[in-house]
């Protein structure tokens, strides 16, 4: 059968960037998705010649159904063993001002999208026995809600819900299957630009935040949380009033906006 293959949606930067980078390090041939042709086939070509894999590549628009089923079609007939759902984009400001266009593709690509990879993917993981797949979503995802980013902060919620309830499913059946959730406070990463916004304080590399996932994903852990500070947070807003808890998020997501605003 050859080497395995882990597949990686949103692959041309970023978080997709990193997890291409380290598991072709690992030895796993490559099939990446994203948009950006020109962008895909130059760091396919350049992780290629670096690691001695072979790496794929599929140029698609995730935000469109179509376009996902022959995502999953083209790795039929590849051994693939991982698949990292990560294609995804996030819109701030407030809900009446925001683009309801932008809103809508992005809840296609952050929701319907991870769906029907997760669907497609994990009925050819039991089928084979095994595979890991990991859902990228957010610490957004942890939150109860997101004042300034609503759309995104809840297409994130769904994520970990989702990826909750499936892991369950699997245990229950007595899997060796692994489904997981990326939940990632703050990257650096072309996201604030994408979202019109900026981080109100430092990320973490994607690099590391890639490095801490595989790890965990390697170790079954279904609820992925990078970095001390983050999971910190998590734990602390299961204890605050949700009052209080949307009004810290709003003033966070404020603070992001005025940031982007003042860097023009």
């Amino acid at each position: 059968m050859g080497k395995p293959y882990a597949v990686i949606t949103g692959a041309s930067s970023g978080i997709g960037a990193a997890f291409a980078e380290l598991l072709a390090k690992e030895g796993y041939n490559l099939m990446l998705t994203a948009r950006r042709e020109e962008r895909l086939s130059k760091y396919a070509k350049a992780l290629a010649g670096k690691y001695g894999v072979d790496v794929r590549y599929i140029v698609a628009d995730l935000s469109l159904e179509e376009e996902c089923f022959r995502v999953a079609g083209a790795t039929e007939a590849l051994p693939v063993r991982i698949f990292i759902n990560n294609a995804g984009f996030g819109e701030c400001g407030s809900f009446l001002d925001t683009p309801i266009d932008k809103e809508l593709a992005m809840t296609d690509v952050n929701v319907k999208a991870v769906q029907i990879f997760t669907k497609q993917m994990l009925q050819r993981f039991a089928e084979a026995g095994d595979g890991y797949l990991l859902n990228v979503a957010s610490f957004a995802g942890l939150l109860p809600a997101g004042p300034r980013m609503a759309a995104y902060y809840a297409s994130k919620a769904y994520v970990t819900s989702f990826t909750r309830a499936v892991a369950y499913d699997l245990k229950e059946a007595g899997s060796k299957v692994y489904v997981g959730a990326l939940c990632p406070g703050p990257v650096n990463t072309e996201f604030n630009r994408v979202a019109h916004s900026k981080f109100s304080f430092w990320g973490i590399s994607p690099k590391r935040c890639v490095s801490y996932a595989y790890k965990q994903m390697m170790r079954g852990k279904t609820i992925i949380i990078p970095g001390l500070p983050t999971r910190l947070a998590a734990s602390a807003t299961k204890l605050l009033p949700l009052s209080l808890t949307l009004r810290i998020v709003a003033k966070q997501q404020m603070r992001r906006e005025y940031s982007q605003q003042d860097m023009g």
